[in-house]
């Protein structure tokens, strides 16, 4: 999501903020966007989880201030969260998922072996995510499953994202195991592409 649009669905939640009576209901879609938007550890979130969603005119007052503060935050070109490290590390992932597009696309490559690289990169993917936030994994088993889950008990991606992980932790195992029966399909392994392409779009942009 670029800046424009995100100020565009700041301003669209602010509306409907006073277009509702349910001060719970706002608290909560509030809660959510700073949450995915500024981040779980931001200082819009803190701010708002300081206040009582029952108090009703505190809440809706408060939470329509913080939403026009963040969006002139976000106008003002201050919402970056990504290191450069960070950032290149991304590069990296985007590269080696642009190596598997061209993998599909090649005549005569079995889809298992896009099917590795594109698992192999999400697994990255995950694991510099993990180690960008600080993240103790103590003594878990290393792998997609352990950092999906991990990410997932921070509440950094949502329940629905922790199946699509594991769905693509499985197909990735299947082409590791020499198992061509279920690796064979292109149309799948290219669907596979598509849902971490569009994943990785969500937790960077």
């Amino acid at each position: 999501m670029t800046n424009e649009e995100l100020i565009a669905h700041t301003k669209q939640l602010i509306d409907r903020i006073d277009g509702t009576r349910n001060e719970v209901s706002v608290y909560a879609e509030a809660r959510e966007f700073f949450r995915v938007y500024a981040g779980p550890k931001s200082s819009f979130l803190k701010t708002l989880e300081q206040y009582d969603p029952m108090a009703i005119y505190e809440s809706r007052y408060m939470v329509k201030d913080l939403l026009q503060t963040f969006m002139e935050y976000v106008e003002a070109g201050l919402l970056s969260d990504i290191s450069p490290e960070r950032r290149a590390q991304l590069d990296v992932v985007s590269d080696f998922l642009g190596m598997a597009n061209n993998l599909l696309e090649t005549r005569g490559v079995h889809p298992a072996a896009p099917a590795m690289l594109i698992g192999a990169t999400l697994e990255e993917f995950l694991r510099t995510w993990i180690e960008s936030e600080g993240i103790n994994l103590r003594n878990r088993k290393l792998g997609m499953e352990t950092y999906s889950s991990v990410l997932r008990d921070a509440e950094l991606i949502t329940k629905q994202d922790g199946k699509d992980t594991t769905a693509w932790a499985g197909i990735r195992n299947h082409a590791a195991h020499g198992e061509w029966d279920e690796v064979s399909d292109k149309k799948r392994i290219s669907l596979m592409l598509e849902g971490i392409n569009l994943f990785m779009r969500k937790y960077t942009t």
